[in-house]
This record gives C-alpha cells, sequence and structure tokens, in this order.
C-alpha cells in the first residue's frame, strides 16, 4: 500500500505588495523589504541591492514588525496630571499640545532664548533639530553624543579628518589583519559581521582587544584582554616598537602628514611649539631637494623628517623629533607598561612585530594611475594591507580622546590610512577640523543664534563663554573644563540645570533621550533632579517637554508629551548633512517614508517641529508673510537647502539637462524617486579617485562635484593637534584669554599635543579596584529593544557576569548574588562565570534592566524584577575634592562621558527574599496600561 504525501504550498504568499525603506534599530541603516498583506506589515527581510547590507539583516532588523505593533506606542499627545513621576497624563488635541508648548517658549525666545535647553537622542536628523535650535535662537543644543562617541569623532577629525563608526571602514577587499578595539555588537553590526566573513575566508587574521570576549572579539583568531582604560599605553607601547625597529612608513609621513612640517622652538616666542607659516599661512617644511624651508604643498617639494632649520639663533625641528622624543622614552617599553595595561610585555612586542610584517613585508600595488595636490602623478597606489576599527570600548574614558589619537596616530605611522588594504574614509569625509564651523553662542532674543551650535574650537578664541568668562551653555561645552566639546555634554545638562550651575532654565525640551534611566549616569539622583521642587513649591526644571514613540521611563517625569510615530510610519532623511550610508567606494543616503499610516494620533517628531516653529514664528520656519513654509518634514525634506544647490537629499536633483546627482535644484518628486530606488542612492567612485582621498586631486574634484565642499581641500594629517598647544600655551599664560587658576595645571598635562596616556582620576575610589564596564548585545541597540517580544526571549534579563578569578575569590557559583557597591551606589544582582573575560573586570548587558509601569511590561516582567542597570553606580561628578568645585566625570578635553571608568567592589550576599535585583523602585503609572499576556497577531485573516 503507498502512503499519500501531504500536499503542502512550499511556497506560500508572503504578502500582496512589497515596501522598501531603511531599518531603525540600528546606527547601520540597512535596507530593508517591507511584505504588506492587506495593507499591514506582515514581515521584513533585507534589500539585497542596498549597498549597507546587501540583503543581510539581523535580528533587530527582522524583529521590526514587533517593533511597530509594540503595546507600549504612545497614542496622542498628552498633558501631566499628577505630580512629575507618576506618569498620570490626560490625552489632549495637537492644537492644545501646540499652544501650551509655544505658550512656555515664547516668552522665552522674547526675553532670555538659554532658558531653553533642546536636546536630542539616537534621533538621525541632527541637521534638523539644530537648525530649529539655531532659528529659535538658544545656544542649548546638543544631541547624544556626549555620552555617546564624541571622542572617537573628535580624535578622528583632529588627527586625520574622519574617523570610525559612520566616518569610514576598512578596505574589506584587500585588508589582511583586521585589529578592533574596544568593539561591541551593537554599532554597524551587519557590515562589520559581513566584512569579517569575508577577510576570514581569505584567510586574514582578526585581532581583537577588549575586556570582553563577545561578538566580534569571539570569533577573532586573538583576543587581547586587556585591563579597561590602558588602551592608549598599549598604542604607545606598540609605537615605541614600531620606533625602536624602524618599522614605520617614513615616506607616508613625509608627503601626507604634519611630521615634516617645523615646529616654532623659540622659548621666548608667545608662539613657542606652534607651527612655522609662511605669508600665505601656510605649513612650512624644509625640502630635502634646496635644503630650505617650503610650503608644505608647493610643486616638486620633498619634506624631510630629520632637517632642522636655524634663524635668528634659534633651531627649529620638525614634529617627527617630538614623536622619537616622546615615545622612545623608556616609559613606553613593553616591559614597564605590560603590568598596567595587563598584557605581557612578549606579547605586546609579538603584535607589534605582526602589524609591521602585514603592513611592510605582504604589501601589494595596485595598478592605478592618480595625480596628488603637489601635481605629481602616481603611477600606482600602495597598499599596506592592516586596517583598525575602534568604538565606544576605548572612548567612554576620562583619557579617551589622547587614546582614539594614539590609535590614529598608530595606523598613519603604518601608512594605513587612505590606502589599499587599510582605513578607508567614507564620504562626506574626509574633512579636516578647519573646514568645520566654530561654535556659536552669540544670542539675541526674538533672533537666531549666530551661527550652529556645535563646532570644532582652535584656540581659547573659540571658546562658547561670556563676557565675564562664564559658560553661555548649560552644559558647560566649549568652556575651559571641556574645550574640544564637539557634541556637547548631554549627560550634565540636568544636573546642571537644577544646580542653576551655570545658571537657570526654564524649560527642558528633549527628544528620544531616556534620561531618567539608562541614558543617565546616576539614574536615581536625576529622577530627584527632575521632580525637585524649590522653597516655593514650584519645580526647580519648571517645565519639561518630551517626545517619544514609546512610554518610556523619561515620560512619566514630563510636563508634555508629543508623541512621535514607529520608524515604519514616517519620513525620515539619512542624509549627507548628517549621518549618511555612504561605503569607502560610493556616496549614498536615503530615505524612511511611510509604509503605514499611524493608527494613532501620533506625528513624527520632525513634523511636529515644523507646526511648532510655525508657532513660533521661526524665521527658518514660516515664509516672508508669516505662514507655515514646510507643511511637514517631507516638505522639508524636498524644499529645504542648506546652501544653494545643496539639500538634505544628494539624488534626482534637478538641472539644466534633467535630473542630476549632488548639486541641483529642487525637484517636486524626489521622495517619489526614491521609493522607486529601492528608498537609497548611491553613486561610485570613480576609480582613480578611491584611494589617497586627502590628497588625490581626483577625488577633491569628484567631492566639490558631488557638493561635498565648495573647493578642493586638500591637506596634511595632524600627528601634532596644534588647537591642543594653544590651549596649553594659554594655560601656561600666554594671550588674553586664560583659564582659571584651578585648571591650569590639568590642561598643560592632558591637552598635550602628541598623544599621551594618563591615568584617569581615581579620586575617592579607595577600596574599590574592580572594573566595571555595560555594553549592548547584537540583538538589541536602544531601550526601547526590550518590548519586542522575539528579542526579550534572548534578553530578558541580564547577569553580572564574573571572572573565575573573582568568582572563586568570593566563594560564588552562577545563580548566587552579590553586592556591587561604588563610591556613589549599590546594587544588588545575580552573577555569573564567564572565563573568557578580563580577571579584574565585570559587566553586565546594558538596557535591559527596566523600570516597573514602563514600556507597556508587566509588573513581573524579568526586565523589571531581574533585570538591572550599572548606571545606578555612575554618578555624573566626580567625588568631591573638598574644593567645593562641580567636577564632572568626563574627559577634561572633549567633555565625553567617563561610563567605563567606574570601579566597584563586590561580596557575596544571600538572594533577596522576593528574588528581585536592587535597588527596586517603585512602579510607574502607564498612560498606555499593560501589553496583553500574550502578544500575537496573524496578517490578513
Amino acid at each position: 500500500m503507498s502512503h499519500k504525501q501531504p500536499d503542502l504550498d512550499l511556497s506560500p504568499d508572503v504578502s500582496d505588495e512589497v515596501r522598501k525603506t531603511t531599518c531603525y534599530m540600528c546606527a547601520c541603516r540597512c535596507g530593508i523589504n517591507v511584505h504588506m498583506k492587506k495593507g499591514k506589515v506582515a514581515y521584513i527581510e533585507g534589500n539585497r541591492d542596498h549597498p549597507v547590507n546587501q540583503g543581510v539583516l539581523c535580528a533587530k532588523g527582522s524583529a521590526g514588525i514587533m517593533q511597530h505593533n509594540a503595546p507600549s506606542r504612545l497614542r496622542a499627545p498628552m498633558k501631566r496630571v499628577g505630580d512629575r513621576g507618576e506618569g498620570k497624563f490626560e490625552e489632549i488635541s495637537w492644537d492644545e499640545a501646540y499652544d501650551i508648548a509655544a505658550g512656555w517658549l515664547k516668552p522665552i525666545r522674547e526675553n532670555d532664548p538659554s532658558k531653553l535647553a533642546f536636546f536630542t537622542g539616537r534621533d538621525q536628523s541632527q541637521s534638523f533639530t539644530s537648525l530649529w535650535a539655531q532659528s529659535f535662537g538658544t545656544p542649548n543644543y546638543a544631541a547624544h553624543g556626549g555620552f555617546c562617541s564624541v571622542n572617537m569623532a573628535a580624535a578622528g577629525i583632529y588627527t586625520m579628518g574622519g574617523a570610525f563608526w559612520e566616518f569610514g571602514q576598512p578596505d574589506w577587499d584587500h585588508t589582511k589583519l583586521f585589529m578592533l578595539f574596544g568593539v561591541a555588537e551593537d554599532h554597524d553590526s551587519n557590515p562589520i559581521k559581513m566584512g569579517i566573513g569575508k577577510i576570514k575566508a581569505r584567510g586574514a587574521r582578526v585581532i581583537g582587544v577588549n575586556p570582553i570576549r563577545t561578538g566580534y572579539n569571539a570569533v577573532a583568531d586573538d583576543w587581547v584582554g586587556i585591563t579597561p582604560g590602558t588602551d592608549g599605553l598599549f598604542i604607545l607601547s606598540m609605537i615605541h616598537c614600531l620606533m625602536k625597529a624602524g618599522k614605520i612608513d617614513f615616506h607616508y609621513l613625509a608627503q601626507y602628514t604634519d611630521a615634516a612640517v617645523l615646529l616654532n622652538g623659540d622659548e621666548k616666542s608667545p608662539d613657542y611649539g606652534l607651527k612655522l607659516r609662511d605669508e600665505q599661512g601656510k605649513d612650512l617644511v624644509i625640502d630635502r631637494t634646496t635644503g630650505k624651508p617650503a610650503p608644505f604643498d608647493r610643486k616638486g617639494v620633498r619634506p624631510d623628517l630629520t632637517a632642522t632649520h636655524r634663524a635668528q639663533g634659534v633651531t627649529h625641528r620638525p614634529v617627527f623629533h617630538r614623536m622619537l622624543e616622546m615615545y622612545l622614552d623608556p616609559r613606553y617599553a613593553p616591559e614597564a607598561v605590560a603590568e598596567t595595561v595587563g598584557i605581557s610585555a612578549a606579547r605586546i612586542r609579538r603584535l607589534a612585530a605582526e602589524l609591521a610584517r602585514v603592513a611592510f613585508d605582504e604589501a601589494f600595488e595596485l595598478d592605478q594611475e592618480w595625480t596628488d595636490f603637489r601635481g605629481e602623478t602616481h603611477q600606482k597606489m600602495t597598499g599596506r594591507p592592516v586596517s583598525f576599527h575602534a568604538m565606544r570600548g576605548i572612548s567612554a574614558h576620562a583619557n579617551g580622546f589622547q587614546t582614539c589619537r594614539a590609535l590614529h596616530t598608530l595606523q598613519i605611522l603604518l601608512g594605513t590610512v587612505e590606502v589599499p588594504g587599510g582605513f578607508r574614509f567614507k564620504p562626506p569625509y574626509p574633512k579636516p577640523a578647519t573646514a568645520h564651523p566654530r561654535p556659536h553662542t552669540g544670542m539675541t532674543p526674538g533672533a537666531p543664534l549666530n551661527g550652529p551650535h556645535l563646532g570644532f574650537v582652535h584656540g581659547p578664541e573659540d571658546l562658547a563663554l561670556k563676557e565675564d568668562g562664564s559658560p553661555a551653555r548649560i552644559d558647560k561645552a566649549f568652556t575651559w573644563e571641556n574645550p574640544m566639546s564637539v557634541h556637547g555634554l548631554m549627560h550634565m545638562v540636568i544636573s546642571n540645570a537644577h544646580a542653576g550651575d551655570p545658571y537657570k532654565i526654564d524649560t527642558l525640551f528633549m527628544y528620544m533621550a531616556n534620561m531618567s534611566w539608562n541614558s543617565s549616569m546616576n539614574t536615581t539622583g536625576v529622577q530627584e533632579m527632575l521632580t525637585d521642587r524649590d522653597e516655593s513649591g514650584e519645580y526647580v526644571i519648571p517645565h519639561i517637554i518630551y517626545s517619544d514613540a514609546y512610554s518610556s521611563e523619561m515620560v512619566a517625569y514630563a510636563d508634555l508629551i508629543l508623541p512621535d510615530t514607529t520608524y515604519l510610519e514616517r519620513h525620515d532623511c539619512i542624509s549627507l548633512l548628517d549621518r549618511p550610508i555612504c561605503e569607502a567606494d560610493a556616496v549614498a543616503d536615503a530615505i524612511r517614508w511611510p509604509v503605514v499610516e499611524p493608527d494613532r494620533n501620533v506625528k513624527g517628531f520632525q513634523s511636529a517641529l515644523c507646526d511648532l516653529g510655525a508657532r513660533l514664528g521661526l524665521p527658518a520656519f514660516v515664509n516672508a508673510d508669516g505662514s507655515q513654509k514646510y507643511a511637514d518634514y517631507a516638505d522639508y525634506i524636498i524644499h529645504h537647502e542648506r546652501r544653494p544647490g545643496i539639500g538634505p537629499l544628494a539624488g534626482w536633483r534637478t538641472g539644466e539637462a534633467g535630473l542630476q546627482a549632488g548639486r541641483g535644484g529642487v525637484n517636486e518628486s524626489q521622495i517619489e524617486n526614491y521609493i522607486a530606488n529601492g528608498g537609497f542612492f548611491a553613486e561610485h567612485i570613480p576609480d582613480a579617485a578611491k584611494y589617497y582621498k586627502p590628497w588625490n586631486m581626483a577625488y577633491q574634484g569628484w567631492a566639490v562635484k558631488m557638493g561635498l565642499f565648495d573647493a578642493p581641500q586638500p591637506y596634511l594629517f595632524t600627528l601634532y593637534s596644534e588647537p591642543l598647544r594653544r590651549f596649553q600655551r594659554a594655560a601656561e599664560g600666554h594671550g588674553d584669554r586664560q583659564p582659571p587658576d584651578h585648571l591650569r595645571a590639568r590642561i598643560i598635562e592632558k591637552m598635550s599635543p602628541l598623544p599621551i596616556w594618563y591615568e584617569t582620576d581615581q579620586h575617592g575610589n579607595d577600596g574599590y579596584t574592580i572594573s566595571a564596564l555595560t555594553q549592548r548585545p547584537m540583538a538589541m541597540y536602544h531601550s526601547w529593544g526590550s518590548q519586542n517580544a522575539w528579542l526579550r526571549q534572548l534578553h530578558g534579563r541580564n547577569p553580572m557576569y564574573l571572572p573565575t578569578k573573582l568568582m572563586r575569590a568570593n566563594d560564588l557559583a552562577d545563580g548566587d548574588w552579590a553586592e556591587i557597591t561604588s563610591p556613589h551606589g549599590s546594587i544588588t544582582v545575580p552573577v555569573m562565570e564567564m572565563a573568557a573575560l578580563n580577571e579584574n573586570t565585570i559587566w553586565t548587558w546594558n538596557a535591559i534592566g527596566k523600570r516597573k509601569g514602563a514600556w507597556a511590561l508587566d509588573k513581573d516582567a524579568p526586565e523589571a524584577t531581574r533585570g538591572f542597570l550599572l548606571n545606578h553606580l555612575i554618578h555624573e561628578l566626580l567625588p568631591p575634592r573638598g574644593d567645593g568645585l562641580r567636577w564632572a566625570n568626563s574627559d577634561p578635553i572633549t567633555g565625553q562621558a567617563a561610563w567605563f571608568d567606574l570601579k566597584v567592589a563586590l561580596r557575596k550576599v544571600a538572594a533577596p527574599a522576593d528574588g528581585q535585583s536592587r535597588p527596586a523602585m517603585p512602579p510607574l503609572a502607564s498612560p498606555v496600561g499593560t501589553g496583553p499576556d500574550k502578544l500575537a497577531w496573524k496578517v490578513g485573516e
């Protein structure tokens, strides 16, 4: 008797339509195909044609359907009806919400715009939100970079004109040795996974430097479990080894960097230690052909790394001499640093030797002619197949700026930046720091600010100070305390506003920044600041406006809620003016568009700003007759021009012969053009322009054509940072603008023009000897991931991971509980053993722990009972020194939050009787209630 096989439909219809847009579940900005069935989202997959992910999609991206349907979504504008922190709200109309906001904001603008602090979180529209703030006139604007990545960005741009993250990528097609520093899995995950897969398939090696071995470090061929905060010392020790061995690219240094630029050697000169320049302001080098000083970019000049210049009894030496003196010092020898960095001297030498071997012994050439900025034509491009990548792990320390500069210096000494096989910039980078604006704080009541808020300072004259020398900004960015804080200090805004230091504000306006929970240091303290009242019974921070798509912890602390959409319901612009999706071989940007219309009374935050800007009469948002200029954000994307012919999107602009890329006029159908092309635009860089971008005239000309900048701007990499030296000179007593006396020694010590390493501020940490870190898992990026039912199955709770040594020393086993204490606070949490971990470091996943009542989670949800935050142990201020000053827990140069300098002690304790982690805060009232017990739906039935 034959067996009849069942009739199965092996290829069921997933959808009746596919709509292509851009993912929003992390900073990758991958292309996605959103499958629709009967008008609803049925399935999300990667877009194979997209330049970023080429069809690859991670767990976060696939789970975006859950994000879109999350029960925690806000439903309508709301005003607070209870006390702050209770979470009691009343739904109102958008008109009433705008009236309330305008009622608070209009008097501020007319009398003192600095009373508004407008700060945004992980949005990707900062060119737009900064325009709004500039038009309002407040000096108080920034995004989340100050507590995330500013050390990396600032160090890279000041040194090379670009950095890691969205600024560049390894040359995956040619790299033979890839070294990562401090890289977790949450950022840029798909491109890095694809790249690592590609190079490992070719037999290339991967070296991971990280105290924690997870993710990329778990698949590395060699894992270096460094002591947290010592990466800079480790890097400088490898530089010491390379210099002693003569394994550096002398030609590259002379031709493309300031290594040959002469420094003023006259100790009596106010310009001592600054670069020598000619009458046109060009850096001077010694030409090997003539033996005389010459401008660095003169045709035919051969810069000499070794020659000196004697004039009027003073010897002026090149930067390279200073570097040799500094880094050949025995204090950087592997034997001198091994104990501090936790890596043996022999291993440091082996790693340095491996970098040199691959860079020089495996060098190769591409048959590609190119012409440099001195007019010399080269027949080939030399490849050095060593590349690096780094992220928050080395950045979020109080020595992070100099550490990041040290890593860039290592790349440059090996000649591996912008060459085949090395690290390559993504358009619109590279751009030198001098090509960026300087910060502006010129404020006039009832008028726009006098320029962009954020920028790059080049000396004390650029600081954001009032006439009396006090800070002009609420976060104290661009002051003597944090001179080069190019992203602002978002983590200090609430603390400073509460303390009235440097002044009081009236309205705190925030977007997608969970500052009452996982985005703040000192979480409990911040909640108290947000709810604190003065002697009259009024809130110390009088008004708080907040916008989010979800019922986060921060919602409960606001007075007015402007509900945002999900990413599938909105227009967005991933712009060349902001954080584009470019690749090293192509310029690219992208959009999001409403693949579904909202089923709630919500509005994209940027569209709400268009409405609110018009109500306030902000010049950038009204026409000459006072009418609203942009109907919504989509209207802005199409019609706004930052300068003639340059708008938010580079694709499908109008020209005399039709549609064109880069520069061009407004195209009313531009968004439709993007939608028809899968939601993105890309144009490849010509072959002759793909490498040596800062010095390659083919690239410079192409970049001008594309509107990346208005004229060619070749420049030298700056190993020696003159802005840092200018601040040192001021601290030494030179110049009209002087720092306060209590900061002079710190500025002289920390702001070295050549990269250095120093211990982070350990004041008050006596007895706290264990490093404590957090990082995000690959399956989550933002705190919003915790309401995603699929991802919660992967990370519904988080233990504290301890190395074997600490587990044994404290008689701990998996599932036991420990009390973790810092100078600031304590937490009681479950522990698990992890062998692949620096032996004096503990860590946990970030943003898993949730406050009861938030995110529409059940009160017994594991995130709210067993999940926890390290934030309770971290303070935005360093322990008091007895001098009455408030010292920020930040990098003293850029102000980046020093999250990873946390030191703790631990002891075994009994499990709490209720099995819940501590501190256990009372639940918040939720304006959206609690989600269903079972979250399930079937689309199309």
